[in-house]
C-alpha cells in the first residue's frame, strides 16, 4: 500500500529532511585525511540528536540482513557501493566516499546520500560523481504527476549508460514516509512509460548508484551489509527524498 501524504505531512517530512541534510553537511566538512569513519558516525549521531531527531539506520534490520545495522550513517569508501559500516578505517588522500543518512522526526523519515573525494581527487572520480549527481537531477525532474516509475528509472539510467557506467539492478530507490523503506521500488534503469503512475502526495527516495568499471555486477562483503563492485572499481551514490506534487517535484532533503 502506498500512502499519499497531505501538505501538512510533507511539511513534517521536510523537517526530517533538513536534519538529514544538516548531518550530511557536517560530515562532509569534517571528512578529511586521517579522520575515521567511526568519528563521522559519531558526528552524525550528535547532529541528529541536537536537532531532536532519531537515526533511521541504527539497529535497522531488513529481512536479508544478518544482524541489526550498527551505525547511524552508511560510510561507503571506493569500491563499496552502499551500506558500508562506519568502523576504525581512517580516510586516505584520494578516497571516494559515499555517505548515506536517514533520520526521523515525529514519526516521519528523511533519507539522503552524498558522494565526494577526500584530499586530491582523480579526474575520473570527479566525473563519476558529477555524472551520478546529474542522473539524480534528471530523476527528480521526472517525478511529476502522471509520469510513471519507469520514467524516473529511464531518466537516471540513460545518463549512466551513456557514460559507460555499471548500474546494479539489485539496488535502487524506494518509498519513504512513516517507515524509511516503503513501496514503491524505484529502479535506476528501465523503460519509460512503464510501472506505477505517480500521484501527488507520493514520496520516494531517488538514489542513483553508478559503478565506474562498467559492469553491473556487485557482491556482498563478509559482514553481510556492505555491497561492493564485483570488479573492484569505484562507485558513487547520491540520493534525495522527493515528494510528487501538483507544483512539481519537491526535494525534502535539501539543505536549504
Amino acid at each position: 500500500m502506498i500512502e499519499l501524504k497531505s501538505d501538512a505531512e510533507l511539511d513534517a517530512m521536510r523537517e526530517a529532511g533538513r536534519v538529514v541534510a544538516t548531518a550530511l553537511d557536517a560530515v562532509r566538512r569534517h571528512a578529511t585525511v586521517g579522520v575515521s569513519l567511526a568519528e563521522l558516525d559519531d558526528l552524525a549521531a550528535t547532529v541528529i540528536d541536537e536537532h531532536g531527531a532519531k537515526p533511521s539506520f541504527l539497529h535497522y534490520r531488513p529481512t536479508w540482513a544478518p544482524s541489526p545495522y550498527p551505525g547511524v550513517i552508511c560510510t561507503s569508501v571506493n569500491d563499496v557501493v552502499v551500506h558500508g559500516i562506519p568502523d576504525g578505517y581512517r580516510l586516505r588522500d584520494g578516497d571516494l566516499v559515499s555517505i548515506d543518512c536517514g533520520a526521523h522526526v515525529a514519526g516521519w523519515h528523511g533519507d539522503s546520500a552524498i558522494s565526494f573525494v577526500v584530499g586530491e581527487a582523480r579526474p575520473d572520480d570527479l566525473t563519476l560523481i558529477e555524472t551520478t549527481a546529474r542522473a539524480l537531477d534528471a530523476g527528480i525532474a521526472a517525478a511529476r504527476p502522471g509520469a510513471r516509475i519507469g520514467d524516473i528509472a529511464h531518466a537516471v539510467g540513460r545518463i549512466g549508460r551513456r557514460a559507460g557506467y555499471g548500474i546494479p539492478a539489485e539496488l535502487g530507490g524506494h518509498g519513504v514516509g512513516r517507515a524509511m523503506h516503503e513501496a514503491p521500488q524505484v529502479p535506476n534503469d528501465g523503460r519509460p512509460g512503464r510501472g506505477l503512475a505517480l500521484r501527488p502526495g507520493m514520496v520516494i527516495a531517488i538514489e542513483p548508484m553508478f559503478l565506474a568499471g562498467g559492469r553491473d555486477a556487485v557482491r556482498m562483503a563478509p559482514d553481510g551489509w556492505a555491497v561492493l563492485t564485483h570488479d573492484g572499481s569505484r562507485a558513487a551514490h547520491v540520493e534525495h527524498t522527493v515528494a510528487v506534487t501538483d507544483d512539481g517535484p519537491r526535494v525534502l532533503t535539501a539543505l536549504r
